[in-house]
């Protein structure tokens, strides 16, 4: 049954995104030629129709996504720690006073390395 609905879900996610790009752009951005009356679909009746077919595409992919979710839950009992008994806490817990805090000491400044010796004399 889920496999089903996903793959009805997939096809109507497909046709939905075919709606909307068959739509004619009305900004001017990114309506890249599309601006002739000699298009496949042309006309006020076909840009209703799209609008319509979108709004029917949209109700249907958000039905079948709730349909999704309800259809792969249904078999799963809820979990509660309380019906399952699990353990309780390791030790309970008890709040005393702040620990104090003690400043760190500064730390000494390292002494720089000393220079070291070249291993063969320098040519003058």
């Amino acid at each position: 049954m889920v496999i089903l609905l996903f793959v009805i879900h997939v096809l109507i996610a497909l046709a939905l995104v075919g709606v909307v790009l068959l739509q004619k752009s009305e900004g001017g951005a990114l309506g890249m030629g599309g601006g002739g009356m000699s298009g496949f679909m042309t006309g006020r009746s076909t840009a209703n129709v799209l609008t319509r077919t979108t709004m029917i595409l949209a109700v249907l992919f958000f039905l079948t996504s709730l349909a999704l979710v309800l259809v792969s839950n249904s078999g799963r009992a809820p979990r509660s720690m309380i019906d399952q008994g699990g353990p309780g806490p390791a030790m309970p817990f008890a709040p005393g006073p702040p620990a104090p805090q003690i400043p760190a000491a500064p730390a000494a400044p390292a002494a720089p390395p000393a220079p070291a010796e070249p291993s063969a004399p320098l040519a003058r």
